[in-house]
């Protein structure tokens, strides 16, 4: 492989690790103590509930915004949330909200906070949930 060859696969990597990294940097997992703390703390928070809105009818966090990952205008809807505030997010058991958080980051949210375990975990430290 010639110098200039190896030089772009180099650039490549680094690239991706910046990335990388950058996420990682911008996303914390909070396990529901943790995260029922940061959110408590936070100033102007937003707290977004990523699971489908059957699920959410059955019971979700106080004062949550219903955003279903898997629907069409998911991206539509989350960019019009203001990335200057704390975004929180949470799913069933952690796996939607993990993609959403990756998602919001990579959109330029500079503050996300995806809650570790989801909703089951937050039911299981004994945290409330209410139902609209």
């Amino acid at each position: 492989m010639n110098m200039l060859k190896q030089r772009l696969l180099l650039l490549i990597v680094l690239m991706i690790a910046v990335t990388f990294f950058a996420q990682a940097q911008t996303v914390k997992r909070l396990d529901p103590q943790n995260f029922d703390k940061k959110l408590k703390d936070s100033k102007n928070p937003v707290l977004v509930d990523v699971r489908t809105p059957g699920e959410y009818a059955q019971g979700h966090l106080a004062n949550a915004v219903s955003i279903d990952i898997y629907s069409d205008d998911f991206k539509s809807r989350v960019g019009k949330l203001d990335k200057s505030k704390p975004v929180f997010v949470y799913c069933k058991a952690g796996s939607r909200s993990s993609s959403a958080a990756n998602e919001l980051s990579a959109m330029g949210f500079k503050e996300i906070y995806d809650l570790s375990g989801g909703i089951i975990a937050w039911q299981q430290a004994n945290k409330p949930t209410e139902k609209k």
